[in-house]
């Protein structure tokens, strides 16, 4: 359902007064390897207009290098410091738990490199902790190396609570879902670090070196974007060319203070 253009302008006037804008990148951004429409344009005027920015993602499988050259593939040139992940924030989380310690992970190369770069070593025997991130080498050996280690008594982290995740052809199972059967197998419930834990919210506001007052944070789930957003006493507004429509925001007892259909409706507006 298409919003209506006065309800849009009026959201928009507010939006662009902003300074800091924390950007989530799947569903907002592109799908897949689909850059979503006006992105190219919203990017330009962030960067015209000398706004601070950050995409600050759930997913752990790509590092800063590998987003940047994803959106540099698009047409889009941005630096790589205006990129934060879930495995980013992992990968500070475990090393303020527990410096120089040991994981054993499943998940892709952006969480391997970000664990490696706070000195932490890869473990398959007897790890502090077990990570679960975004992971296309997923298997049942895995899962029930993972269990045992668990049961064990190495801790469980999630990198984000998402249960799925939008792809050019649909949705694709996501870190929580994938994370499901060690939790049971073991008995234990895992910590996520990624959205809407604040912790990461915190994190993307020091980057940005913004206060809360003059950010809005843009994003396509009422689950992880809009909640951080209100826990953190930040602005929200969900765009609906990712996951949330606009017939599910009434299922939920909060409310984003913005909805546009994407961020093409902040150039046109």
């Amino acid at each position: 359902m298409k919003l209506k253009n006065q309800y849009i302008k009026k959201a928009v006037d507010i939006i662009k007064q902003k300074n800091g804008f924390i950007c989530d990148m799947d569903g907002v951004i592109y799908h897949g390897n689909k850059i979503l429409p006006g992105v190219k344009q919203f990017i330009e005027w962030l960067q015209h207009e000398k706004k601070k920015f950050l995409f600050l993602t759930n997913s752990s499988e790509r590092s800063q290098h590998e987003l940047q050259d994803k959106l540099a593939r698009m047409g889009i040139v941005v630096d790589k410091e205006h990129f934060y992940t879930s495995a980013l924030a992992t990968a500070f989380f475990l090393d303020s738990q527990k410096p120089k310690g040991s994981a054993f992970v499943i998940g892709e190369a952006g969480l391997m490199n970000a664990l490696y770069d706070v000195g932490y070593r890869m473990n398959n025997v007897d790890p502090d902790y077990v990570v679960m991130g975004e992971a296309r080498s997923y298997s049942y050996e895995k899962i029930e190396q993972a269990v045992n280690l668990v049961v064990r008594g190495a801790k469980l982290i999630g990198t984000n609570p998402d249960v799925n995740g939008p792809i050019e052809n649909g949705i694709a199972p996501a870190t929580a879902a994938l994370i499901a059967p060690i939790e049971m197998a073991a008995g234990k419930k895992a910590y996520f670090v990624g959205k809407p834990n604040p912790l990461m919210m915190r994190s993307a506001l020091k980057k940005l070196q913004c206060r809360r007052e003059e950010t809005v944070i843009i994003g396509d789930r009422m689950d992880t974007d809009i909640i951080a957003g209100i826990e953190s006493e930040i602005d929200t507004c969900l765009v609906l060319s990712g996951i949330t429509n606009t017939s599910e925001i009434n299922q939920f007892a909060y409310r984003p203070h913005f909805v546009l259909n994407g961020v093409e409706d902040i150039i046109k507006s």
